[in-house]
């Protein structure tokens, strides 16, 4: 299954967020790196030297306050160093190698350092006063940076806060494609879309003017062919009333008669095939409709005309949405052509079987529609064939009496009605045609 255009640019989006970050950790670590070991160096080499020269030039009877104040006020702790001291390795701290490098290079090779010392935690280094050797003790804030899971809290807010960017900015961007797919739909079921709003960058203003247009031009063309069908049906039709009453009045053999008058019943017929492929079908025309029963009705009707034997299933309660005369008109196309090219072999009747159930789809419940002749069907190759216009199978022109648009209508209108058109041979023999149309609720 396809992603869509949104998550594609939400996931380009977060991944380009995320690779800036890391690049810019990186680098941070990579330039930072020697900045940091000399501050923290030179930090503790400042306060190891102004504490050793606070202690050497000090008055004996002062150095306890002095102590204290140096623990009150700045945090640092002197101890003396004893042998039996218990002293723990040094910090694990990447930058601690190089660090312990430049204090010793200050303050001598022989400074030690330690993490803990008699289990008290802290930042601890050696110095020495004449022969004495002495404990300093820093707090580790004072020299530490940002913990691992203060940088793993840092770089999830900034995660969150890209992830939130990326999908704003990828809901703006794609906005105005779904208005411009949304319309399309539309469009696609024979509704009109409201406008789509003229602003945003230069690229959106003139696709949605663009679209806005076609949209109107549409509407016009409509309104121009609802004019054309209503004068071609009453240009046409007045003239072949006239011809029927004059056939009437006319001295004419019964066999003359008979044959223009089904001259001009087919050319009546191939009219009304026209202007029913031309007649849009309005959404705003569509209301509930009781399936079962106009299936029953179509079935009633078939079974008056010549040559035609129906079977039915029908599901009771079975509604749908749509326009009830174009449905009437689908069902009795394909009865039609059934019935025209469709006979039953070894039998001088066609057979058909008229099915409707509610069945789970892959557009979801829809009432399913099934009608099947028992003829000898279609070769495979040209069953695509059937729902084009002006189309007739080789097999049945000789036999036809149309123009060859009865299943193309069909197709037209369940177009317009968001449902689904199967057409296939069925198993046995014949030909099946199945609609799936969205149920009402």
């Amino acid at each position: 299954m396809k992603s869509g255009l949104f998550w594609r640019t939400f996931f380009l989006l977060s991944l380009l967020t995320t690779l800036s970050m890391g690049s810019w950790i990186g680098m941070m670590n990579v330039f930072q790196r020697g900045q940091k070991v000399e501050q923290t160096a030179e930090l503790v080499v400042s306060v190891v030297t102004i504490t050793k020269a606070a202690l050497t030039h000090s008055a004996p009877e002062l150095r306890r306050e002095l102590l204290f104040e140096l623990v009150s006020n700045e945090g640092i702790r002197i101890f003396t160093l004893e042998d039996t001291d218990q002293v723990d390795p040094p910090p694990a701290n990447p930058l601690m190698p190089e660090i312990a490098a430049a204090v010793r290079e200050k303050l001598g090779p022989q400074t030690r350092f330690s993490s803990r010392v008699n289990g008290m935690a802290g930042f601890w280094i050696s110095f020495t006063i004449e022969d004495d050797q002495y404990w300093l003790m820093l707090e580790r804030e004072r020299i530490a940076g940002l913990t691992r899971i203060q940088w793993l809290g840092w770089a999830s807010v900034v995660g969150v806060l890209s992830l939130l960017g990326a999908a704003f900015i990828s809901s703006l961007i794609n906005r105005p494609l779904a208005r411009l797919t949304a319309a399309a739909r539309a469009i696609a079921k024979g509704e009109r879309p409201t406008p789509l709003p003229e602003r945003g960058s230069k690229e959106i203003m003139v696709a949605n003017r663009s679209f806005n247009q076609m949209v109107e031009d549409l509407a016009q063309v409509e309104k121009d062919r609802a004019v054309i069908l209503a004068g071609i049906s009453h240009d046409l039709r007045t003239p072949l009333a006239r011809m029927q009453l004059e056939l009437e009045m006319a001295n004419l053999s019964t066999d003359a008669r008979e044959g223009m008058q089904s001259d001009i019943a087919q050319m009546d017929a191939i009219i009304g095939q026209f202007l029913d492929y031309a007649k849009p079908t309005e959404a705003s025309s569509f209301t509930e409709v009781e399936l079962s029963h106009l299936l029953a009705d179509c079935a009633q009707h078939a079974r008056r005309l010549p040559g035609m034997r129906v079977k039915t299933d029908l599901e009771e309660n079975v509604v749908v949405l749509g326009n009830e005369i174009d449905l009437r008109r689908v069902i009795n196309n394909i009865v039609e052509n059934a019935r025209r090219y469709a006979r039953t072999p070894g039998a001088d009747f066609t057979e058909l079987d008229i099915a409707c159930h509610v069945r789970s789809t892959a557009h979801g419940r829809r009432a399913v529609v099934e009608i099947a002749d028992h003829g000898p069907g279609v070769p495979a190759d040209q069953i695509n064939q059937l729902l084009k216009p002006f189309t007739r199978l080789d097999t049945a022109r000789g036999q036809a009496n149309g123009a060859g648009l009865g299943l193309a209508i069909v197709e037209r209108v369940v177009t317009r009605h968001n449902a689904e058109l199967t057409v296939r041979n069925r198993e046995g023999g014949g030909l099946l045609v199945q609609l799936a149309l969205p149920l009402a609720t």
